[in-house]
């Protein structure tokens, strides 16, 4: 007997949804008619209206998610029927993965979505579906263009694993957080060669899924194999139930329980209220008590109540049951007026929130350093051919391209490592290939459309200059040079190089800042159009207040005071203890406020003893023939703020006590204040008028633990807000990171550190500014117990060894004290 009945009516059922992939609007009116006879609400709606348009895997979420089995079957033979689905309708779902029943689409809402979003869907789902019936270089190729574009979208995470299985569930592999967890259990019998190529840790693209695939399928053909099918692992990592305690893992959440009362107080408030009165509201519902109601957490004596109501109030926000779009006044929406809530839909709430800022962070992580976001334009040098051979051809056809063609297409190496031994294999020699790895790593995997490429001959000569079009493509039927770019070239002729050019055939050159103007100088010219040289407009992710009460832990109110310094001052220093966040805060205060996360208008830069006004402001520097008088990072980034003087900019400066401020900003010290913003001063090196623009901010950040500071001057005291930063383990943001966790030992250490804290506290040497932050135990990885003891043992411990470098018996306890609670 076939034990996977399901799997032939989930296939048919893919075909013949396929017959609808250009007659959409057919599909959705037959869908919303068969719900409609069902009499279930239709859940293909935004603001209340039927959807426009919808993608197959969506389609097929809708019976592949968290509902009873009898709606499953209903609406599974309901919509096949109609398709002309004939198999049997499957009547059991064990070991099918299901999707959160809140995020069920595979796609954003209209106003947050791409044009082509759901088009892509539909064209991997076709290419899916062509490379199972009939594998191929073709139709893997273009598999794996569509699967890395979709990848990429807005709503699509391990979900799409979970689509292509249900499609083709003996060709595919599902990676659920059921699979996931179990393939790398060390008790899994796929475990060591899954941990080897280390492709479980975040959404893999095209080749490195196919890879896990291709390992898989190895197994299933071995003697002796628990499992010969993808259907078989996922039945048994289901039945396992390896993760079953971590389904229910945010429903312990103090703050969830407010969910509930916080609409039916806006209710009784007639929709609206202050955030006083909604929880006024509350208290006299459920007749809390004094004690409830008065009872504070942590030194910092924040109100437990005011501060989980605050919290339960975002993730309604989030969910679309209030608008807070008018500050102070908390609105219901549609949603919010007519939906029931309970314990278990603010469970899913939390638990689906949590999950998207999780892969927001994932996505979107960024060096404290300020490395250069990913969707930023970069500026490449380049060598089109030997001694540029191919310059002429390039030129003409729009494109630009690298040799190395033995490689074949780049995008199948999963690092420069693979490509390092295919270089080794193909060319031989004792070489390391380093370089060669490098450049075609980046030609694959890192220039992207919109970037600008300055093409060189020789090391003396620029020839030309032009924007990329394109992604990376392969082209095999080209005799030589068969990697390539589009690219619209704007410039060709010949300008000298400032300078000698890099020996290399492609070089990154966007932190060269300097050097970057200089080329681009080449090119203004008398007949240069502007147009020429603007560059292609960065598209940035929202990111708002909520956004920012999610990733950093603090209350609500603080945030709305701390936005209110700023805007109103101008200048804020962010000074607290080590491991509290600073810098983290700061960008992130700067996004919030701007609304988006756009690295175009926040910098940073740190201060020193030796900094200085020449560094800062503006100086002369050596050059080859002597001095140049060359403007530094503040002089630039007013000047780019000045002609977009209706956004904000922020200007992050670390360690701002350590330098001089009078020697580092001069005569400007005056024209940062708020009330002289605007005011024009002579530069000393220029014969030039100066203002500091009124859109620019300057977040300064400072470390209260830091012996080696002399006392604040008056200078700075006085033209800038000062904000404290607390150790947070008790804020709401925090707890809910514990749970998500898991770990016992971390909540026993997080109780010891607060200990310490308060011990640190009480010490005369030292005082709150030397206690340990929270972010000290702020992982984006697993937390298990060996990277807890690596922040003890690593970061911890040595802080307390400089704390009480002449007091071993207090390091010694404490030391033990930490280690104890590790080691239980």
């Amino acid at each position: 007997m076939k034990m996977f009945t399901w799997a032939d009516y989930y296939a048919e059922f893919a075909d013949k949804l396929l017959l609808f992939k250009n007659d959409r609007a057919s599909l959705l009116e037959l869908i919303k008619k068969e719900y409609d006879n069902l009499g279930m609400k239709n859940p293909f709606t935004e603001n209340g209206e039927p959807i426009e348009d919808i993608c197959p895997f969506t389609v097929f979420g809708s019976f592949n998610k968290g509902i009873k089995d009898e709606n499953r079957i209903a609406i599974m033979s309901a919509i096949g029927n109609k398709l002309g689905v004939k198999a049997d309708v499957p009547q059991t779902f064990d070991g099918i993965p299901v999707l959160n029943n809140l995020r069920a689409w595979f796609f954003g809402y209209e106003a947050d979505r791409k044009p082509d979003d759901i088009s892509n869907l539909w064209d991997l789902f076709e290419a899916a579906l062509t490379f199972a019936d009939n594998p191929s270089e073709v139709s893997k190729s273009e598999f794996i263009r569509c699967y890395d574009l979709v990848s990429q979208q807005l709503g699509i995470k391990w979900n799409i694993t979970m689509g292509l299985y249900w499609v083709r569930p003996y060709v595919y592999l599902n990676l659920d957080e059921t699979n996931r967890k179990y393939l790398l259990d060390k008790e899994s019998p796929l475990a060591d060669p899954l941990k080897a190529i280390s492709l479980l840790k975040q959404l893999p693209q095209a080749n490195d899924y196919l890879e896990l695939v291709e390992v898989c399928n190895y197994y299933f053909n071995k003697e002796g194999a628990l499992f010969r099918s993808f259907p078989e692992l996922s039945f048994h990592a289901w039945k396992t139930k390896a993760f079953e305690s971590e389904e229910k893992k945010f429903s312990t959440a103090n703050f969830l329980k407010w969910f509930a009362p916080i609409i039916e107080a806006l209710r009784k408030l007639g929709g609206d209220g202050t955030p006083e009165e909604v929880r006024k509201q509350i208290i006299a519902d459920m007749a809390l008590t004094d004690e409830i109601v008065n009872e504070t957490r942590g030194k910092s004596e924040v109100k437990k109540f005011d501060n989980e109501v605050a919290f339960a109030r975002n993730y309604l926000a989030y969910e679309g049951f209030i608008d807070k779009s008018e500050r102070g006044l908390w609105k219901l929406t549609e949603r919010g007026k007519t939906e029931p809530m309970d314990e278990e839909l603010a469970s899913d709430i939390f638990n689906k929130w949590m999950e998207i800022h999780k892969e927001r962070r994932e996505r979107n992580e960024e060096s404290a350093t300020g490395d250069i976001s990913q969707n930023e334009v970069r500026y490449w040098i380049y060598a089109p051919g030997e001694r540029s051979r191919k310059w002429d051809e390039f030129y003409d056809q729009g494109i630009m391209g690298i040799g190395w063609d033995e490689l074949g297409d780049l995008k199948q190496y999963p690092s420069k490592d693979a490509m390092k031994t295919k270089l080794k294999e193909v060319y031989g020699g004792e070489v390391s290939y380093t370089n060669s790895a490098h450049a075609t790593w980046q030609f694959a995997n890192e220039m992207q459309p919109g970037d600008i490429v300055f093409a060189k001959k020789g090391m003396h000569k620029i020839i030309g200059r032009g924007i990329v079009q394109s992604g990376y493509f392969y082209d095999a039927s080209r005799d030589e040079y068969q990697h390539l770019h589009e690219i619209k070239w704007t410039h060709s002729g010949e300008w000298d190089h400032p300078g000698q050019a890099v020996l290399k055939t492609l070089t990154d050159i966007t932190s060269y800042t300097d050097y970057v103007h200089k080329l681009e100088n080449l090119f203004l010219d008398d007949e240069t159009e502007i147009d020429e040289l603007e560059i292609k407009e960065i598209k940035y992710s929202d990111y708002r207040d909520a956004d920012f009460l999610v990733e950093v832990f603090m209350e609500p109110e603080r945030y709305e005071t701390l936005v209110n310094l700023l805007k109103n001052k101008k200048n804020v220093i962010l000074q607290g203890p080590p491991g509290v966040g600073k810098t983290f805060i700061a960008k992130r205060l700067a996004y919030s406020i701007m609304g988006k996360r756009d690295t175009s208008r926040v910098m940073m830069v740190q201060f020193h003893q030796s900094y200085s006004y020449e560094d800062f402001i503006m100086g002369y520097r050596p050059v080859k023939d002597g001095f140049e008088l060359a403007a530094g990072p503040f002089y630039e980034f007013c000047k780019k703020a000045q002609v977009d003087d209706e956004n904000d900019y922020f200007f992050i400066i670390d360690e701002i006590n350590r330098g001089n401020l009078s020697k580092i900003f001069g005569e400007l010290l005056m024209l940062i204040e708020n009330d002289k913003r605007g005011e024009k001063l002579r530069l000393l090196y220029a014969n030039e008028l100066f203002s500091v623009p009124k859109n620019v901010h300057i977040v300064g950040m400072m470390n209260t633990a830091d012996r080696s500071l002399a006392m604040i001057d008056y200078a700075l005291r006085r033209r800038f807000a000062f904000f404290d930063l607390k150790p947070a383990f008790d804020s709401v943001g925090f707890r809910a990171l514990m749970v998500e966790s898991a770990n016992p030992k971390l909540e026993a250490l997080v109780e010891e550190i607060k200990a310490l804290n308060e011990y640190i506290s009480r010490e005369e040497t030292l005082g709150e500014g030397f206690r340990i932050g929270h972010s000290y135990l702020c992982a984006n990885a697993e937390v298990t117990d060996d990277w807890l003891m690596s922040v003890v043992e690593h970061e911890i411990i040595p802080l307390l060894n400089e704390y009480w470098f002449d007091e071993r018996t207090k390091i010694e306890q404490w030391i033990n004290r930490l280690y104890g609670v590790l080691n239980d």
